[in-house]
C-alpha cells in the first residue's frame, strides 16, 4: 500500500528559541547594514528563522483543534527579516526581531481581516489576535456588527476566560462616537474603537522553553471567538 503524500516539510522539533537567536537580534541591531548581515546570515539561518519554522510547526496540531480555517505554514506564516525602507525615514534593512502572522486560509499574509500574531526580540514575546489596522470600509462592517450582535459582542470581551487573561479589549479609540451612531446607544464605547485587538506579553526568557508553543496556543484559542466575530463582520 502506497504511503500517503507529504504535503509541507518536515521541521526540527520545537525545543525553545534558543539564546543565541536573541544574541544574534541585539548584535544586529548594533551592525544593521547588509555587510555585516551577509557574514552572518548562517546564524540567522541556523538560530533565528530555523527554530521561527519548527515553532510554527509545532503550533499547527494546535490549530487544527481550535481554528482549522487558518493557515499555519512555517514558510508562509513568518515574516521576512527584510524591511521596506522604501518609504521610511529609518533606512536600517533589517528588522530586529521575528515575527509570524496567521490569516485564513487563502489569504495573502498580511490580510487586513482579523488573525493571529506573535513576535519574539530581545527583551519582549508577545502573543495576540484581532484586527490591528482595519481600513474605514472594514470599521464600518465591524461596527454594524456589534451593533447587530451586541449580545454575542459582550458575551465574548465578559468571558471569564477572556477577561483573566487580557484584562480588557485593546485599540486606539475615537474621543466621540462615530457619525451615524447616537451618543447614548448602548454600545456606544465599544463603537468607538478603531482597532480591535488582544494579547499577552512576556520577558524573552519566555521563548527559551520547550513549552512556548503551548503558552502560545493558549492565547490564541482564548482570543478565537473574538477573531471569528470580526471576521464574520466581513461575510
Amino acid at each position: 500500500m502506497r504511503a500517503p503524500p507529504i504535503d509541507m516539510e518536515l521541521y526540527p522539533p520545537f525545543d525553545g528559541f534558543p539564546g543565541k537567536g536573541i544574541e544574534f537580534f541585539k548584535r544586529l541591531k548594533r551592525n544593521n547594514n547588509r555587510t555585516w548581515f551577509e557574514k552572518h546570515k548562517g546564524e540567522y539561518e541556523e538560530f533565528v528563522k530555523l527554530p521561527m519554522q519548527s515553532l510554527v510547526a509545532a503550533l499547527r496540531p494546535h490549530f487544527a483543534q481550535f481554528a482549522p480555517e487558518f493557515e499555519v505554514n512555517p514558510k508562509k506564516s513568518i515574516f521576512r527579516i527584510y524591511r521596506d525602507i522604501r518609504f521610511s525615514k529609518d533606512k536600517t534593512p533589517y528588522k530586529t526581531h521575528s515575527a509570524a502572522h496567521f490569516v485564513l486560509s487563502g489569504k495573502p499574509k498580511g490580510f487586513l481581516g482579523s488573525g493571529y500574531y506573535l513576535h519574539i526580540e530581545p527583551g519582549e514575546t508577545f502573543a495576540g489576535a484581532g484586527i490591528y489596522m482595519p481600513d474605514g470600509e472594514q470599521l464600518k462592517k465591524i461596527r454594524s456588527h456589534i451593533v447587530n450582535a451586541s449580545d454575542e459582542f459582550l458575551s465574548i470581551i465578559k468571558n471569564k476566560r477572556f477577561r483573566t487573561l487580557f484584562g480588557k479589549l485593546d485599540g486606539e479609540k475615537l474621543k466621540r462616537v462615530p457619525q451615524g451612531y447616537d451618543e447614548t446607544h448602548p454600545m456606544a464605547e465599544w463603537l468607538k474603537f478603531k482597532q480591535f485587538f488582544v494579547g499577552v506579553s512576556w520577558g524573552e526568557s519566555k521563548a527559551y522553553s520547550q513549552k512556548f508553543a503551548d503558552e502560545i496556543a493558549r492565547v490564541f484559542e482564548a482570543s478565537t471567538a473574538l477573531v471569528r466575530f470580526l471576521n464574520d463582520s466581513f461575510k
